[in-house]
């Protein structure tokens, strides 16, 4: 499956009877088994239906971070994102891959 970013908007946890999808690296991972942290009112609910590539390797929960560019990061961040990554890989399915 190829989601678009405004595709991937319904997949944010508001519509119960939808999954629950994070891009992460151009991949589209499930979280909804950790609806309590992805879902609304979860802790990490501002990546939920978004890619979150730049936040997570930022360490950010800033809106304007919320986004898929890796524009300018640094090394240390890029390997932030890669453990992240990594993590996400080892807890939630990858569903698909996000349009160029």
């Amino acid at each position: 499956m190829e989601l678009t970013l405004d595709q991937l908007k319904q997949y944010d946890g508001t519509d119960p009877s939808n999954p629950i999808y994070i891009g992460v690296k151009g991949r589209i991972f499930d979280v909804s088994t950790a609806k309590s942290f992805y879902g609304p009112g979860g802790s990490y609910a501002m990546f939920a239906g978004k890619d979150a590539s730049r936040a997570l390797a930022k360490m950010s929960k800033n809106d304007e971070d919320v986004i898929g560019s890796l524009h300018g990061l640094t090394e240390k961040e890029l390997g932030i994102l890669d453990d992240w990554e990594k993590k996400f890989e080892a807890k939630y399915p990858i569903v698909g891959s996000l349009a160029a």
